[in-house]
């Protein structure tokens, strides 16, 4: 028996926390144990604790990860990981331990195929918005063009989680104001750093996009992800405020700092071909929150499934599977980082109603859904370690290469 099996075997003796779990009563858990049934926590780091127990679902027994960070701490932070480039991803344990960090989870539901545009390759940039480290990477694109189970009626893939400057998590939407601004006139920009452009508009690439292909920007509608890609694209570089080139259709290839490369589809790309080179050109972007005023440390998307202490109403209570979660508790200032086990035993997991009434038993007052299944990852330093281990199984076997996680840093 390895020292794993063996820590497991050990809190299992001990979990009420198991059966408590068990009975459930329409889309909700009865009767779930206060978190205090969960067993002791073991220090990761100043202000993060790790533990691991068994929950019962209505599809079977499951196993579940949780990081507790304590952000009445100091020396404690988080931060957005990603690989340096918006559509890039790479295994979420070499994400953290490239930044130093002592837990992480993976974050949201990304571009992971494009088996419906034969010959457009796919991005991995994520759906939602993004913020890393204060600096807004992405915009959200169309709600008909996400990656991910559905989401509860009402929500939109604006929706975010993050934690302020302020030191405080909370959930809000973000949603992108931008124009680019030339001797001739304003056009309203639709997209930044986005795989998928609405309909019609003018989207902004810059050197967080990274180099993979823009084509698949000009994919789909804002309704229908697999809808063919349009065939009236333009794209214009601007460099230090200047239109550079030209192009009838989305280039690839890294983009230099200071550059802004526009693409437009349908009504955009019209617009677009009326730029010349050398024409002046002006680029402004912003991501307005909708609830706070506070700027974000970070933010990434996925989608509510407990506000103020309550399940959003919708939530699918049928179909189970292995996921990742995010609660907010104590007023802002605690972040619950949930994984779910994806090894053969585990693999029934929990429904996305299951995942909002366990955050809430776990002391949540808000709870956020990130992506799933083969993405379900959480990972946390042993003590004494200076690298992070993969604490849960992911269900493909070994890791999945990720666009973003939520990292966890101690001094």
């Amino acid at each position: 028996m390895t020292r794993r099996q063996r820590r497991r075997s050990a809190h299992r003796s001990v979990l009420a926390f198991l059966t408590a779990l068990g009975a459930l009563a329409g889309a909700a858990l009865a009767g779930a144990a206060p978190a205090g049934a969960v067993p002791r926590a073991v220090p990761v780091g100043s202000g993060v604790t790790y533990q691991e127990f068994d929950i019962q679902g209505i599809k079977g027994l499951t196993h579940a990860h949780l990081v507790t960070v304590d952000l009445r701490d100091a020396r404690v932070k988080l931060d957005l990981l990603y690989p340096g480039a918006v559509a890039s991803r790479a295994a979420l344990s070499s994400l953290a331990d490239a930044r130093g960090a002592v837990a992480a989870v993976n974050g949201d539901f990304f571009n992971i195929t494009e088996a419906q545009h034969p010959g457009v390759e796919a991005t991995f940039a994520t759906v939602g918005p993004a913020i890393a480290s204060g600096r807004t990477l992405k915009a959200a694109v169309p709600g008909g063009q996400r990656f991910g189970p559905s989401m509860p009626p009402g929500r939109t893939t604006e929706d975010v989680i993050g934690v302020g400057v302020d030191r405080r998590a909370r959930l809000d939407s973000l949603s992108l104001s931008g124009s680019v601004r030339t001797p001739a006139g304003r056009l309203p920009l639709g997209g930044l750093n986005q795989y998928a452009l609405p309909v019609g508009s003018v989207g902004a690439f810059t050197s967080d996009w990274g180099s993979a292909s823009r084509v698949r920007a000009t994919c789909g509608t804002d309704t229908n992800r697999a809808a063919a890609c349009s065939t009236d694209t333009y794209e214009v570089t601007i460099r230090h405020n200047r239109v550079v080139a030209t192009a009838d259709t989305p280039g690839k290839g890294a983009i230099a700092a200071g550059t802004t490369v526009l693409v437009g589809r349908e009504a955009g790309a019209q617009h677009l071909r009326k730029f010349f080179k050398g024409e002046p050109v002006t680029v402004k972007r912003r991501l307005v929150a909708s609830a706070s005023g506070i700027p974000y440390r970070f933010a990434l998307g996925g989608y509510p499934v407990l506000m103020a202490g309550r399940p959003l109403a919708g939530l699918d209570n049928a179909v189970a599977a292995v996921r990742t979660a995010v609660g907010i508790a104590d007023d802002g200032h605690k972040l619950l980082l949930f994984a779910l086990d994806g090894a053969p035993a585990y693999r029934t997991g929990l429904t996305i109603a299951e995942v909002a009434t366990t955050m809430r038993s776990l002391g949540s007052v808000d709870a956020f859904s990130l992506d799933g299944g083969g993405s379900s990852e959480l990972v946390a330093r042993e003590p004494g370690a200076s690298a992070v281990s993969v604490r849960n199984h992911p269900s493909d076997g070994s890791e999945r290469p990720v666009p973003t996680g939520i990292g966890v840093f101690t001094e």
